[in-house]
């Protein structure tokens, strides 16, 4: 049945804000059989995990850990909303927009250079590594309410902080292996370097709309770890 199906019963549950007992009576089922589904001690049947997605309102796939989507939809390139769209549900001050639209037209210039490396290895690790920044970001604000159900993530807080610190230094290390010219076995190559000839002007021309933001990224961001001089008095 695989390790995810008694973490997200266990999670569509707490949701629902029900009892084990409560549940296991809507389910048909004791309440000591559904304690060993939700600690994965046993397995269940088909007829339950079908019974549980329509109890629930979510699709078998979404019980099971295939689809993170809880109608068990497979996210295509058009299903993903522009970012004007997505900024809509911002509800709150002017810095959060305005730090999403530097960060979102920042990525947008980002993401054209890094096609012209011509190395789809390139743009997996890169895209790897920023959403690896943003899930950990994502934790610990997920984190800050002690009463969130931990159960929404496979691993625990305790590991995944510095797991997600690992992954990220591994995709560093594969992409300057690429650029660098020496890509490790498994790792395409990057391409038409002459493509990438860049200094602010070639950018400011080349990207009118977004030049601004990657500069104030780039300065805001050299701001923050520029130790040299913080450390005197």
């Amino acid at each position: 049945m695989g390790s995810d199906f008694p973490r997200i019963l266990t999670l569509l549950r707490k949701e629902k804000g029900i009892s084990q007992k409560s549940a296991a009576a809507d389910l048909g089922i004791s309440q000591a059989l559904l304690s060993h589904y939700e600690k994965g001690i046993r397995e269940c049947g088909l007829n339950f995990l079908v019974r549980s997605a329509d109890y629930y309102g979510v699709s078998c796939d979404y019980l099971l850990g295939r689809s993170p989507d809880r109608q068990g939809a497979t996210l295509t390139v058009e299903d993903i909303p522009e970012s004007d769209q997505a900024g809509r549900e911002n509800r709150g001050s002017i810095l959060p927009t305005l730090s999403k639209k530097l960060l979102a037209n920042s990525q947008n210039l980002l993401f054209d250079l890094l096609s012209k490396t011509g190395s789809k290895s390139m743009i997996s690790e890169a895209s790897a590594y920023m959403m690896l920044s943003l899930y950990k970001m994502l934790r610990l604000t997920y984190a800050s309410n002690p009463k969130n159900q931990e159960a929404m993530f496979s691993l625990p807080l305790s590991v995944a902080l510095d797991y997600t610190d690992a992954a990220m230094h591994i995709c560093e290390a594969n992409a300057v292996s690429i650029t660098k010219g020496n890509p490790l076995p498994g790792l395409e190559p990057a391409k038409n370097a002459d493509d990438l000839a860049l200094s602010t002007e070639i950018i400011s021309q080349a990207y009118p709309m977004w030049a601004s933001s990657l500069f104030n990224l780039v300065q805001t961001c050299e701001k923050r770890i520029d130790f040299r001089n913080k450390s005197k008095p």
